[in-house]
């Protein structure tokens, strides 16, 4: 899994980066199967300061992409509602794939 974090008009720290991680490592717990994680932290020059800060990822897993962002007026709130939204994507795209046809039973004679 290659993890990218990069930011737009601002500076990715190591705790801002390690705090990504840290909670991307919710989404790797539900579906190992990732390819690649891009995620982009930006600041928007904005007259209203409530959605701000910028998160956004692109998840490309086996078979499609998923893609996520989320504005608030924290960074930190951002990448909770970030993940929040991710997660439901992993867990609904797991779900999509697995297979629910279960094989009849034999029957005895």
């Amino acid at each position: 899994m290659n993890l990218t974090i990069s930011g737009h008009h601002l500076e990715v720290t190591p705790a801002l980066r390690s705090y990504v991680t840290e909670k991307l490592d919710r989404i790797t717990r539900h579906f190992d199967q990732l390819v690649d994680i891009k995620v982009l932290l930006s600041i928007e020059n904005q007259k209203e300061k409530e959605r701000r800060q910028r998160a956004e990822c692109n998840i490309r897993v086996k078979g499609s992409d998923l893609f996520a962002e989320s504005a608030h007026a924290d960074l930190y709130a951002a990448v909770d509602e970030l993940v929040d939204k991710l997660d439901r994507q992993v867990v609904r795209h797991k779900d999509r794939i697995q297979n629910h046809h279960h094989e009849a039973p034999k029957r005895l004679m």
